[in-house]
């Protein structure tokens, strides 16, 4: 590439110089946030390394749709995508090609850019039937894209890349997201408690096999319209709409893939005739909609047979109290004496301990599990138990140390801050009068480390100042996790999940620059009652690995009677002192260079390992166990992450009281306190998922009658020996209400 060819790109974007495969040389991830320096551009243009140029993408808000047609073997059927897929766009997104900038890739593909606020980071979109690798994806936050510059197939170059509009991107993303391959949508029929089908076709299969989805769509709810009959699919729209149109009904499938929210049928996944047959004329109702077509004839006339009794599978719990010992042995003390004394909850006391150790650590430390593998310490943990049963004060007795000193470094900030405006307000005549020639007020640093309620680009903000760690901890989670339903592009559930694994972060504004950490750091803590915490744990944050990540704690608690003991001051007093020191200690051995932290990396020793190894397979074993909960599967890989953080956690706390003695080994006890913390924690989740399950039965039950007593009356019927304190709970009423009740229903 020219030397001015080469300047023009890194004028307009972040360029990095790419070596043998296409992959970056050098240290690239500087480019993600700022531009190649002009002499190291140059420079890096005449090493013999570097073969080609790239762009960064996510930098200044360039998104680039990748369309690998790789994924072909032969030329005719890379031809034939490419045309239908770029006639497509071009019908649903106005002057499509003057938005747009397109780009032939070396291996027969393409690039489509453009620049959104949505930009996210890389994302595979569709993969076809039968391939493993994805046919299309983005590069954004994160990427790079190898530069093409002879290769231009729209109106526009690299440098006229612009912004489109959100509704643009949704379009193309949708129509992206069209060619991914996913099995039909088929709900399952409610098996009929005495009987089910014993053999033959079912009336759906038959249904789905002899009927056109568009014979049931249209025309009441879809038309066909004008060159809407394509090769491989057929073009719909809905009555009304204002785009070209509103779906597909794909050959090879018979299915129904819609764009449209505008209807009673659901967008964005594949839709079969009996699917769209059972909303259209049953309401949802699958188990109508297939006794329908049985009785229409669809289907074998099949025998029946008597269904087998289901047994709900119900994960079995082992001991739930939280392992103490796994601290040092005055700690233990210290925590026993508040449960005795305070009233305080041990569970509750030792997950605060545990969050307060992770905050203190921070990217300070870090274990090498194994070579290219290495976990920091970041936690998630959520403290459930009714309201009353004291929570918040267990938590408040465990970290107030670092509370203080938290408020400390506000109040400081605050005082340097009016200083520093105070400063700013005057003139140069006057600075020169009160403070002299060449006196200085820098602006200063916010050093605040704890935050409660606070928006996500606050927080980038602070983390900024604060590259070690920046805890959350909230007296109530409900808000952080409804948050976390919000699954969409750029949603906080996105950040919260990079944050975990350590991935750096980006928050994009409208109004001005972005926020960028490399190494986030951020713990949570926080409490929340159980029946909220059920209707907040869906299935979409079980499936995105979300709630796999926090770790519970829902100890038997409740409201306790006064208890006349005193708690000894010097106790309290030689925690907080203990606990403000450790805290500086660490401050003091952080390690920098170049302004950034570097962390002081653990190993284990050779029995540390040995046992790390034997935890990893028995918990593969149980992933790869057909009679384990599946619950509980989706679990146990974030366990193998989490166990090698607790025992870092739990080792950086043994060494300060030990005074710092082999503090970068990790011993086999130590490995095996981690695996106790643990079990621990899967066996509360256990107890939580019993908890939802038991709860999800009652409601169902009390869904069959109106009135209380009725309720009560259908509950009792399904299961005599019902948790009484639960259905209180659920109906708003005593439990002595409950028994009276009951005496009236037995009779």
């Amino acid at each position: 590439m020219q030397e001015t060819v080469l300047l023009r790109f890194r004028d307009n974007f972040s360029i990095v110089p790419i070596g043998e495969n296409k992959v970056p040389f050098g240290k690239w991830k500087e480019y993600q946030s700022e531009k190649i320096s002009l002499d190291n551009c140059i420079y890096n243009s005449k090493l013999p390394q570097v073969k080609g140029w790239g762009i960064v993408t996510g930098f200044e808000d360039l998104e680039v749709l990748d369309i690998d047609l790789k994924v072909f073997s032969t030329t005719s059927e890379k031809e034939d995508f490419w045309r239908e897929y770029l006639e497509t766009l071009r019908e649903n997104i106005y002057d499509f090609d003057n938005k747009f900038v397109v780009y032939k890739t070396k291996s027969g593909g393409f690039h489509i850019l453009y620049k959104s606020k949505r930009v996210i980071g890389n994302t595979k979109i569709a993969k076809l039937k039968g391939h493993k690798e994805a046919i299309i994806e983005t590069r954004g936050i994160g990427g790079y894209i190898f530069i093409y510059e002879k290769n231009k197939q729209s109106n526009k170059s690299y440098f006229e890349v612009e912004y489109i509009t959100d509704e643009d991107r949704e379009i193309l993303w949708n129509i992206s997201k069209a060619y991914n391959y996913e099995e039909p949508k088929q709900e399952p029929i409610k098996a009929n408690t005495k009987k089910e089908y014993s053999e033959g076709v079912t009336p759906w299969e038959s249904f789905n096999e002899q009927v056109d989805i568009l014979d049931i769509i249209c025309p009441d709810d879809f038309f066909i319209p004008n060159g809407g009959y394509k090769n491989k699919y057929t073009i719909i729209k809905r009555h009304g709409a204002t785009s070209a149109h509103s779906g597909y009904v794909f050959k090879d499938s018979g299915c129904l893939y819609l764009f449209s929210t505008g209807t009673n049928y659901p967008a964005e996944t594949l839709i079969s005739p009996f699917y769209a047959y059972t909303i259209k004329h049953h309401n949802g109702d699958f188990s109508a909609s297939a006794k329908d077509l049985y009785y229409q004839g669809f289907g074998d006339r099949v025998k029946v047979k008597e269904k087998e009794p289901i047994i709900i599978e119900k994960p079995q719990i082992q001991n739930t109290e939280f392992p103490i010992d796994i601290f040092p042995e005055p700690i233990q003390f210290y925590i026993k004496e508040c449960a005795v004394k305070l009233q305080m909850n041990v569970d509750y006391m030792g997950c605060s301990l545990l969050w307060l150790i992770s905050v203190i650590c921070g990217n300070s430390f870090d274990i090498e599990v194994k070579a290219g593998w290495k976990e920091k310490a970041v936690i998630w943990l959520s403290l459930v138990g009714q309201a009353g049963v004291g929570k918040t004060p267990s938590i408040d007795r465990i970290i107030f140390p670092l509370q203080k000193i938290n408020n400390k470094e506000i109040k400081k900030y605050l005082e340097e801050r009016k200083k520093y405006d105070e400063f700013q307000a005057l003139s140069k005549k006057e600075r020169k009068e009160i403070y002299g020639e060449s006196y200085e007020v820098d602006k200063p640093v916010k050093t605040q480390f704890i935050v409660n309620d606070i928006t996500l680009e606050a927080l980038v903000d602070l983390h900024q100042e604060n590259d070690n760690s920046l805890g959350v901890f909230k007296d109530e989670l409900a808000g952080w996790l409804k948050d976390m339903n919000k699954y969409r592009a750029g949603s906080d559930l996105e950040f919260w999940l990079s944050t975990w694994s350590g991935k750096s972060v980006n928050v994009n504004r409208m109004s001005r620059a972005g926020s960028f950490v490399d190494k986030p750091f951020i713990p949570v803590l926080g409490g929340i009652q159980p029946t909220i915490f059920n209707n907040l744990a869906t299935e979409e944050t079980k499936e995105n690995g979300f709630m796999d990540r926090l770790l519970l704690a829902y100890p038997e608690a409740k409201a306790d009677y006064y208890v006349d003991k005193e708690m000894d001051y010097e106790a309290i007093q030689w925690y907080n002192e203990v606990i403000t020191k450790f805290y500086y200690d660490v401050k003091k051995m952080c390690k920098r260079s170049d302004g950034e932290i570097i962390s002081t990396t653990v190993k284990f020793t050779a029995m540390g390992k040995a046992e790390w190894v034997r935890i990893f397979n028995e918990i593969t074993d149980k992933q790869n166990n057909d009679e384990e909960n599946q619950y509980l599967k989706s679990m146990y890989p974030k366990q193998k992450s989490y166990v090698p953080r607790f025992a870092l956690l739990i080792h950086v706390f043994k060494s300060y009281f030990e005074e710092w003695k082999e503090k970068d080994i990790i011993s086999a006890d130590t490995v095996l306190k981690a695996e106790k913390l643990s079990n621990y924690f899967v066996n509360n989740a256990k107890k939580v998922k019993l908890d939802s399950t038991e709860t999800l039965e009652l409601k169902t039950a009390m869904k069959k009658a109106d009135t209380t007593i009725e309720k009560l009356k259908a509950i009792y019927q399904n299961d005599p020996d019902f948790n009484r304190s639960k259905v209180a709970e659920l109906l708003g009423i005593s439990r002595q209400t409950i028994y009276k009740y009951l005496k009236q229903i037995e009779q």
